[in-house]
């Protein structure tokens, strides 16, 4: 297909559909010409995962290009690309101050949970900056509360886990990094409507 219909089957202008190409993110078309290229569907679904990362996700392009390339070569120590992976995720940022207080509070919610704590993975500090930000607004997370999504959590991730392609590295990576990135607006939608379906049914009852 030329440009124009890779436009129409996606939704995404010309103009970006350059851009990605331009910033790497996106193959350029089979030349049929000086100013022809031809694109097929692999170029479908590679812009719709570019627009689902950014428009959904909100990750800047950047990030998107670090995922790609982690993707395309993750190296041999799974572990390490995956926590490269995570790190490119949102909230981003670390300081000296946020490394200390993650020895802290991160530290001892990993540890009260009985899970693996390692103070270099990306969503240890994630963590920390997430428990730091909710300090002090009148909506704190008590331990109950932390220990009540952390078993969502985990089920959540023994489900992922499971299910991670083994054929090759860059598969399994493709699988967590992208499962990650793409299926947490859908837990939050769901905590959303979770709320909504409880209240009705007990407005219901009340009734």
């Amino acid at each position: 297909m030329r440009i124009s219909e890779l436009s129409r089957a996606t939704g995404v202008s010309i103009a970006s559909i350059k851009y990605y190409v331009r910033e790497g993110l996106l193959p350029a078309g089979e030349s049929l010409g000086a100013r022809q290229a031809d694109y097929g569907d692999t170029h479908v679904t590679r812009l719709r995962l570019i627009r689902a990362l950014v428009d959904v996700v909100g990750l800047p392009i950047a990030q998107v290009r670090r995922l790609f390339a982690l993707i395309a070569d993750p190296g041999d120590d799974m572990f390490a690309a995956l926590g490269e992976a995570v790190g490119s995720l949102p909230p981003y940022g670390t300081d000296s101050e946020t490394d200390a207080a993650a020895e802290s509070r991160a530290r001892a919610t990993i540890e009260r949970l009985d899970w693996t704590y390692d103070a270099g993975y990306a969503a240890t500090a994630q963590l920390e900056r997430s428990l730091a930000a909710l300090e002090g607004t009148g909506v704190p997370m008590s331990d109950d509360r932390l220990e009540v999504y952390a078993r969502a959590a985990r089920m959540i991730a023994e489900f992922d886990i499971a299910h991670m392609p083994d054929e090759n590295p860059s598969a399994a990576i493709e699988y967590s990094v992208l499962g990650t990135a793409l299926y947490e607006p859908v837990l939050v939608a769901l905590r959303r409507l979770a709320h909504l379906d409880i209240v009705a049914q007990a407005l219901d009852d009340d009734e």
